[in-house]
This record gives C-alpha cells, sequence and structure tokens, in this order.
C-alpha cells in the first residue's frame, strides 16, 4: 500500500499529465515530418505511465535525469513546453538555449539534469546528484532513468555497487520496452528479468507494471521513502512499450503489428480515462475542457518556438566552460 493516497484528484492530475505529454509528442512527429525539428528524435508515446505515477509521489526538488527520449520527462518534471518547443526548433529560448536540441533537455531550476545521449551515461551521474543531496544533507532523492539496452553497460555495475555501498538516496528505473534499438531484450541477455540485475548489490529490486500509474505510484512512494530516510537505492524495472520506433527514422520492422495492437489496448491514458468514467470522478465535459485546454498549450508551444530568435553565433564559445575567461577559447 501507498503512503500517498490515491484519489479522485490523483487520477485526474494522471490523465492531464499524460495527455499532455501524449498531446505534445504527436505534436513533434509531425513537426519532424515538415522538417521543423531536425536532428534526431525519440518520442515516448505510450510509456506515460512511467512518468505521471511517479510524479504523484516526487517532490519538486527531487531531481530526474534521464537518456536522449527526454521530452516527456521534462514535462513532467514542470519544464515550460514552450521551451521545450523552441529548444527542440534549435532557438534562443529553448531551455538548453537551442544548443541541445531534442536529445538534450536540461533544466536547473526545476532540477531536470538532461536529457544525455551516450547510453548509460546518465547512470553514474544520477548516482552522483544523489550523492551531493547526501553530502549536503537535504533530504531530496535522485530518479535515474534508462532504457533496457543501457543496463548493459559496465557503469551500470559500478554504480550500484557504489551507490549500495554510501546507501545513496537514487532510484534507479529501467524503464524496459522492450527493445534496445531494434533489438528485442530476449536477443541480448541472459537475464531477461533486467530488475535481478540489483539483487546482487543488496538492491532492494521489483518488476512494475509500466502501463498503470497506479502500479508505478505504488512502487515509487516505497522507493523514494526508503531513499529519504537513508536506507539507500533502489531498481525498479518499469516494463512498458512504446507505440513509436526507437526514433523517427525507425521502420520498426523487428516487431509485428499485433503485438503492437495488443500493448495499444493498453493504453495508460485510455485505461486511466476509464477507470475516472467507471468512478464517475469526471464527465464528458471535464474531458472536453482538458483536451481544449491541451490543446491550446502544444498550440502555444508551437507559435513561441516559430517566432523566437535563432541563438546569435557567438553562442558557440558560451557555456563551454564555468570560467567564463577561459585562455585556451580563441577568435
Amino acid at each position: 500500500m501507498s503512503s500517498i493516497e490515491i484519489t479522485k484528484d490523483t487520477y485526474l492530475m494522471w490523465y492531464e499529465q499524460m495527455l499532455l505529454m501524449r498531446k505534445f509528442e504527436e505534436k513533434t512527429g509531425q513537426l519532424y515530418g515538415q522538417q521543423k525539428i531536425r536532428g534526431f528524435c525519440h518520442l515516448y508515446i505510450g510509456q506515460e505511465a512511467v512518468l505521471a505515477g511517479a510524479m504523484s509521489v516526487m517532490k519538486q526538488e527531487d531531481s530526474m535525469i534521464t537518456a536522449y527520449r527526454d521530452h516527456a520527462h521534462a514535462l513532467a518534471k514542470g519544464v515550460e513546453p514552450k521551451a521545450i518547443m523552441a529548444e527542440m526548433y534549435g532557438k534562443a529560448t529553448g531551455c538548453s538555449k537551442g544548443k541541445g536540441g531534442s536529445m538534450h533537455m536540461f533544466d536547473k531550476s526545476k532540477h531536470f539534469y538532461g536529457g544525455h545521449g551516450i547510453v548509460g551515461g546518465q547512470v553514474p551521474l544520477g548516482a552522483g546528484v544523489a550523492f551531493a543531496e547526501k553530502y549536503k544533507g537535504t533530504e531530496f532523492v535522485n530518479i535515474t532513468y534508462m532504457g533496457d539496452g543501457a543496463v548493459r553497460q559496465g557503469a551500470l555495475t559500478e554504480t550500484f555497487n557504489m551507490a549500495a555501498l554510501w546507501k545513496l538516496p537514487v532510484i534507479f528505473i529501467c524503464e524496459n520496452n522492450g527493445y534496445a534499438m531494434g533489438t528485442s531484450v530476449e536477443r541480448t541477455t541472459i537475464q531477461t528479468d533486467i530488475y535481478k540485475l540489483g539483487l546482487p548489490y543488496g538492491i532492494p529490486s521489483s518488476a512494475v507494471d509500466g502501463m498503470d500509474p497506479a502500479a508505478v505510484h505504488v512502487a515509487m512512494d516505497e522507493a523514494i521513502s526508503r531513499a529519504r530516510s537513508g536506507e539507500g537505492p533502489t531498481f525498479l524495472e518499469m516494463r512498458t512499450y512504446r507505440f513509436k520506433g526507437h526514433s523517427m527514422s525507425d521502420p520498426q520492422k523487428y516487431r509485428t503489428k499485433e503485438e503492437l495492437e495488443s500493448y495499444k489496448a493498453k493504453d495508460p491514458i485510455e485505461m486511466t480515462k476509464q477507470t475516472i468514467v467507471e468512478k464517475q470522478y469526471a464527465d464528458d465535459k471535464w474531458f472536453e475542457e482538458i483536451d481544449a485546454k491541451i490543446k491550446a498549450i502544444v498550440d502555444e508551444a508551437v507559435q513561441f518556438a516559430e517566432e523566437s530568435p535563432w541563438p546569435d553565433a557567438s553562442e558557440l564559445y558560451t557555456d563551454v566552460y564555468v570560467q567564463e575567461d577561459y585562455p585556451y577559447i580563441r577568435d
């Protein structure tokens, strides 16, 4: 049982959060097709419950770090949709000043630390953020997200060992959507129960239904409570599924249409809507109002990105070093 009660307001919040992620990502896909957004682009559609269930437990000061499938994470953490869209456009008003693009969102004010393109590279960084919180004596935790492909990086085992040894306030989350790019988990690892990778380090580890925000909420509440009380890390394998390809350039030939449709039947947004209706938490008018609200937010973000300026060429020389007058920068 969760120490943080799941109420009517929780379900309504989940639905609104997930719908924003979904509609924002769908618009992102359209804009990428129009070449408004360039470079790499990885959509989160289908996996929204993993974030929604976590956000109903996390505090605003808790930090988050993830890999390159990061638009929804930034939205969940409270980064302005306008700043996220502008970043994908490469505009100066983006949350990373137009320098990071789709894969490198960042907002220190929201305790959101990326957006990292190196597979598994964010895992030790997340533990480092957690170490800083423990060193400063705060009660805040770090949530470190990774994909199922990243768990086979050596940095994971090193990080698990240190995090367990030092009892760091970090929750490691593997978003297992079944495929590392286009290669299934079964073809790349002898241990298909990914959560078991944490057990040799004495880290409490378990599998969670990542298509159900309520299941995620309960698991995250327990893990965060452990971390806040000084008991150290937890490793959770969120079993989820992405409805789109690995990236916008993915032809998805490695999976069947039948498999995809079977998971779409478990769409977390539709399942949450069904619960809201069954429990009579909201009526059709409420859903219509939320749909209109989300559409307006997304449209405003696109307009903001379209009208924002490009970065000045001089920005190539800023944010490179902490020391602004670092002597090795030359004109």
